[in-house]
Formats: structure tokens, C-alpha cells, sequence
């Protein structure tokens, strides 16, 4: 299905052909002056110097050959030479009964489907969630869920750091507390234990007390080294309890996430790419690229048009250990392997643009992904406090996450328990996805680049540009499709009107918008585009809900007509929080 602003397209163009011009003038655009005209083409202006003629004869010439069209209601040829056209609300309506039977609302399948890796999360083993992880994992999963609503096989992969010092640093400090275990007996020969001998919250404690050592104390550092070591080159006892940490870190993190509504395909980490690592190594020395610099092996990725330095990209450190960079390219080597994806999409914060410039042109460089497959970095700015600063708890420490979520859902259930028209229960569950709406619109109805202020009294708010907001618009609905099925036993499947207002004629047209709107989400992996045309449409529709009288309508094909409005409203915003990553309730 062409989508709304193409099939408009198509009158003109014809009439531009049939004037004796160029068809292809025949662009047009969604008016940006509401108050002149809906849609509007600047195509005579653009032809006049090819036609040798005035602007506005050849607007005239176009304007004259529109007339009597279905698609238009009016059309103005205004100096110098636009072409200014309100849509005929007939046309609107055809648009949108085709769109809403279709299963998609009018999205077309691609044309050749892709698979693409997205790989957002990224949290660290034994360390607990907090604010920093909020937009790789929101952002993250709002593009994977648009791409698969375009049609495309989507993989999600968390992206562990599971592997490497902070591993060898609890090792260590589990053999100082705890030298008894098993893990640490060198002459130990059954099975090691299946429970592990820690709680996450006591994990949690360990990891940041034994990195503060290592900096306090290089004995201990020395140690946690050859732990590493140990671990990586395959030491049983440690094998088994990084297993312990894994699991029990892991478990944990699932079920923080779920808190998120965020879910991943694989659960897989920088240790998953470790045996690709050697033999990576070994290929890009045998092929020439990698070389001896100050003790490291590094492949030299800068090119001759850089305008900025561009450093080589290290593999291996001086002392033979690998480092991000080598991680990094070896888990593109088994996503390729594993995968073949036509995209690798990493969503990570934006510091680190330079660290993955290094590996996409050492990857390309080195023959380890395919030319065809797409490389893309989408860096995200920092969330804030209200004082501009990085999100901070009163005491400067890092906000956990889901103190942070506790905090924000506590707030709406205490709002939503003043009016005492729910019972606790369902409070409870309506203040959770109210939290869970205001925190992800928060961050995703701003662009991904951009740092941003997390003000909760601004996101938690029922007016305005705010998740709230948007769910209140959908609560509202939902109301009165109850209130109208109570009193007739059941919601109409059919009988769509042709708009009599210009209110409802604009949600109509914002509806009709839809495909489009996909399309271009999912081509700049935008959400932020999804939450623009939410609003759009929450506004518009409740201009047209506080000017139409509704259930009160005595004309009952009328009225039929307004709920079957509601219902596809309805049925669009639904689609859209399902993108973005939360619901809403039933009643607010």
C-alpha cells in the first residue's frame, strides 16, 4: 500500500503531466501554515526556468487540470507559484478504511528482508543496574521492536562484560574471604558445588571493594591479574565459579530488565567471543595488517582524507592481553559467522564514537565483516539531573535503576490512591505502567544524540508533551468504548464516516500518516519519530473529543461513526506504546 502522501502525490503529478510538464514537479508536502492549506507543492517554481515561464503560469496551468479532482476539496495556484490544496474528506476516509484492513495498517512488507543484529545493554557481571543502563536498553529495544514491525529479522543481544579483570578481581577477593571452597583446592577432583557460595547482594559488594584494592594495593592487583589469567587459559576451579557469578548476576538482571519490559534474543558476552580471538589474531598478521607498535599489536586504520587523528586500532596490549578492541571485533566475527546479518546496530553512549570508528575500519580493513553488511554506531547523550549534571543520588552515588523506577511508580500510586477509585491492586499495576511510560517517553520523544534533562515532575505529568499524557488520551478512549458497549451490547465493526469537523478530519489525517511515519522510523532508527506522532495525534484527537459530543450524540449512524474513530485511534496508539515499549491501563 502506497502511503498517504504518495497517493496525494499521484493527482498531481498527473496534472503537472498533463499541462506538458515535467510529472515529476509534482512533489508535495504536508503544509507547515495549517491555516493557508493542507498540502502544498512548490513544483511550478522549480520549473520555471526549465519551462521559460512565470511561477504562477505554470501553478495556473496545473491548478486548471485539478479541477473536479476527488483527492482535493480546493486548490489555489498563489503567487509567486504555489500550488495551495485542502484534501477532500471523502478521499481522507477511502484512504483509511483501506489502511485499517490492512494487517499492518497499510505497512508494507520489504522488499528484501533484512537480518540485523542490534546490540544494546551492555552491563557489566556482578555489577547492578543503574541510570546509565536506561537509555542503551530503551533506545535499544524500541529500535529492535520498529524494525521488526517493518518486517525485518531482528536479533538483540545484551552484550555481556562478563570476561576480563573485574572477573579475576572477584575471584580473587571470594579466595581472601572464602580460601576453604573448593574452587581454590589445587588437588580438588569432584564436582564443584551447584549453589553458588554468594547472593547477588553480596556479589555487588564484593566487585566494587576488590576494584578499589587493586587501586590501593598492587600486591592484590598482581593477584587479580593472574587470576585473569588463570580463568582465561581454562583453571577449573575459576571456570566453575565464573559460572557461579554469571548465573547468579545474570538471573538478576533478567529480572531487572523484565521491570524494563526489555527482552533479548541472546544473553551472550565478551567471553562468547574469546575463542575468536587467536585465530583473528593470526589472520590479520598472515595478511599483513597487523604490526608491532610500541610493544602492541595494532592494525593502522587511518585514512588518507581523516581531517582528525585517527589512532591504530590495538589488539593486543603490550603484554599480549586483549582489550575492548580485540573483544569487540572478534563477537563481529561471530556475529557474522553465526548470523550473517545485513546490519550490526550498536546503541552505546556517544564517548565512544572513536573506539568504534577504530573497529568498523579495522573490520573493513581486515576482511572480518563482509562489505555488504552495515556497520552502525548510534550514540546517545547522558541523562541528567535537573542541575544539567550526570543523574546522581542525593549523596552523589549512581542511582540503581530500579530504585529509580520504585521511586517514580511510588509517586504515581500515592497520585492515583487520592482519588480512591481504584482498589490497591489494581493501583499498584496501574502506577507501575504509568512509571514505565513516563520514564521511557522521557527519554525516547528526545533524539538519541542529544543529552537530556530527566526532570520526574515534568515526565510525570498529565499535560503536555509526557507518556502520561498519551496514556490518559488512550484511557480515555477505552472509557468510552466501555461506556458505548455497555449501553448497546457491543462495539460496531463497520460504519466509518466521512469527517464533519475539521478536528476530526485532522485525526483522520494523522492517522493516514501512519505507514509513513514507519518507514521513516525505521530508517533513521528514530523513536523519537514515534513519540512526535503520538502526540500529534493524542493533541488532535482531544481537540476533537472536547468539541464532539460522543456517547451524547443522538444520531446513532453518527455516533457509530465516532466510535468507529475511536477504535482505530485507538488501535494506532496501541501500535505506537507497543514500539515504544510500554501499555496502558484500563482506567487512570
Amino acid at each position: 500500500m502506497k502511503n498517504f502522501l504518495e497517493v496525494i502525490a499521484e493527482d498531481v503529478q498527473k496534472a503537472f503531466a498533463e499541462a506538458g510538464y515535467d510529472a515529476a514537479l509534482g512533489r508535495v508536502t504536508f503544509s507547515n501554515r495549517p491555516d493557508l492549506c493542507e498540502v502544498q507543492c512548490n513544483g511550478a517554481m522549480a520549473g520555471a526556468k526549465q519551462y521559460k515561464k512565470a511561477p504562477l503560469v505554470i501553478a495556473n496551468d496545473v491548478a486548471e487540470r485539478l479541477a473536479g479532482s476527488k483527492t482535493f476539496s480546493k486548490v489555489e495556484a498563489v503567487a509567486p507559484g504555489f500550488l495551495n490544496m485542502d484534501l477532500e474528506p471523502a478521499f481522507v476516509l477511502s484512504y483509511i478504511e483501506k489502511m485499517m484492513g490492512e494487517e499492518k495498517f497499510g505497512v508494507n512488507a520489504p522488499e528484501k528482508q533484512q537480518t540485523i543484529v542490534i546490540d544494546y545493554g551492555g552491563p557489566n557481571v556482578a555489577k547492578p543496574l543503574h541510570v546509565g543502563h536506561l537509555r542503551p536498553a530503551i533506545i535499544g529495544e524500541s529500535i529492535k521492536r520498529i524494525a521488526r514491525y517493518a518486517g525485518h529479522k531482528v536479533i538483540g543481544d545484551v552484550h555481556l562484560g562478563d570476561w576480563g579483570m573485574p572477573m579475576g578481581q572477584i575471584i580473587t577477593e571470594l579466595k581472601v574471604r572464602k580460601p576453604d571452597l573448593p574452587y581454590f583446592q589445587e588437588d580438588f577432583s569432584g564436582e564443584y558445588p551447584e549453589e553458588a557460595p554468594f547472593t547477588i547482594s553480596e556479589l555487588e559488594e564484593i566487585y566494587p571493594f576488590a576494584s578499589k584494592k587493586c587501586k590501593e594495593d598492587d600486591d592484590y592487583k598482581k593477584l587479580a591479574l593472574q587470576a585473569t589469567a588463570d580463568l582465561q587459559n581454562g583453571k577449573p576451579g575459576y571456570r566453575a565459579l565464573w559460572k557461579q557469578i554469571l548465573n547468579v548476576s545474570v538471573t538478576d538482571l533478567k529480572k531487572n530488565y523484565e521491570k524494563l519490559d526489555v527482552c533479548f534474543d541472546l544473553w551472550m558476552g565478551e567471553s562468547d567471543a574469546d575463542p575468536y580471538i587467536p585465530p583473528m589474531v593470526e589472520k590479520m598478521k598472515a595478511d599483513g595488517h597487523a604490526h608491532i607498535s610500541e610493544g602492541a599489536l595494532v592494525v593502522d586504520v587511518k585514512k588518507e582524507d581523516d581531517k582528525k587523528e585517527i589512532p591504530p586500532c590495538m589488539i593486543l596490549k603490550s603484554d599480549g592481553a586483549a582489550n575492548y578492541e580485540t573483544t569487540d571485533l572478534a563477537t563481529i566475527m561471530q556475529r557474522e559467522k553465526d548470523f550473517a546479518p545485513d546490519a550490526i546496530i550498536y546503541v552505546v553512549d556517544k564517548r565512544q564514537e572513536l573506539h568504534f570508528d577504530q573497529v568498523f575500519r579495522c573490520a573493513r580493513k581486515t576482511g572480518i565483516v563482509r562489505d555488504t553488511t552495515d556497520l552502525q554506531f548510534i550514540g546517545f547523550g547522558t541523562m541528567n539531573g535537573p542541575d544539567g549534571k550526570p543523574f546522581k543520588t542525593r549523596d552523589g552515588g549512581v542511582l540503581r535503576l530500579e530504585h529509580l523506577l520504585g521511586q517514580i511508580k511510588d509517586k504515581m500510586y500515592a497520585r492515583i490512591m487520592e482519588n480512591k477509585e481504584l482498589d490497591p491492586a489494581e493501583a499498584e499495576d496501574t502506577a507501575a505502567k504509568i512509571a514505565l511510560a513516563a520514564v521511557k517517553y522521557g527519554d525516547l520523544s528526545n533524539q538519541a544524540s542529544k543529552d537530556y534533562i530527566f526532570d520526574v515532575d515534568r515526565f510525570t505529568s498529565f499535560e503536555g508533551d509526557t507518556g502520561p499524557y498519551l496514556l490518559y488520551t488512550m484511557v480515555r478512549i477505552k472509557s468510552i468504548l466501555a461506556k458505548y458497549q455497555e449501553a448497546n451490547g457491543a462495539l460496531p465493526i463497520e460504519g466509518r464516516m466521512i469527517p464533519d469537523s475539521k478536528a476530526q478530519k485532522e485525526v483522520l489525517k494523522d492517522m493516514a500518516g501512519f505507514p509513513a511515519m514507519i518507514a521513516d522510523a525505521f530508517a533513521e532508527r528514530a523513536p523519537h519519530k514515534v513519540c512526535a506522532y503520538m502526540y500529534q495525534m493524542a493533541n488532535d484527537f482531544n481537540s476533537f473529543y472536547h468539541g464532539t459530543k460522543i456517547l451524547g450524540e443522538e444520531d446513532a449512524v453518527k455516533q457509530k461513526g465516532y466510535i468507529m474513530l475511536l477504535r482505530d485511534a485507538l488501535k494506532i496508539f496501541e501500535t505506537c506504546t507497543g514500539l515504544l515499549g510500554f501499555t496502558a491501563p484500563e482506567r487512570m
